[in-house]
């Protein structure tokens, strides 16, 4: 009997996916950067999306041993510069998959709420994923209620899911 589990590379689709699809409705949408909200003490749907990326590149920074940007040089002011953070913070995180890391280490950090701190590099590279996630799905809510649908299922099931064969009578 094997334990089911979801790989790294499994959850970065899912955020690839997601964030794909985010960055293609607000292109389409640039107007809801200036959205009020409340979400993750920032009070603009740009504002959230500039807390996501910078969580996405720091934490991706500190896999990869290098000093983390300054939260105030992560640019809000336009879905490309948003995006081109995230793009940067991919990377990262994909050569640091690529690499013969030891996951179960554990680094220190600093983070801005909760001041040092120390993880496994397997728990500080699934929270640089899931919370993006976790915050994406807030901001669905948000939109919604501004009359912009989101057009794509957001649930992880959708990335195996498959139409059933029709059933034979």
């Amino acid at each position: 009997m094997s334990t089911p589990h979801l790989s790294a590379e499994e959850v970065l689709g899912w955020l690839e996916k997601t964030s794909t699809e985010w960055r293609a409705l607000l292109v389409q949408h640039p107007e809801l950067l200036a959205l009020n909200c409340d979400i993750a003490g920032a009070v603009t749907v740009g504002g959230v999306l500039q807390h996501i990326v910078a969580v996405e590149l720091r934490y991706a920074e500190r896999l990869a041993s290098l000093p983390a940007t300054d939260y105030a040089n992560v640019a809000l002011d336009s879905v490309a510069a948003i995006y081109a953070t995230h793009d940067r913070a991919i990377q990262l995180l994909r050569q640091e998959l690529a690499r013969d890391v030891y996951w179960d280490e554990r680094i220190d950090f600093v983070t801005r709420t909760m001041g040092p701190a120390r993880a496994s590099r397997r728990a500080v590279l699934f929270h640089a994923m899931l919370h993006a996630i976790r915050h994406y799905a807030q901001l669905a809510t948000l939109v919604r209620h501004a009359g912009v649908k989101p057009g794509w299922p957001m649930d992880y099931l959708f990335m195996d899911m498959e139409p059933a064969p029709a059933a034979k009578h």
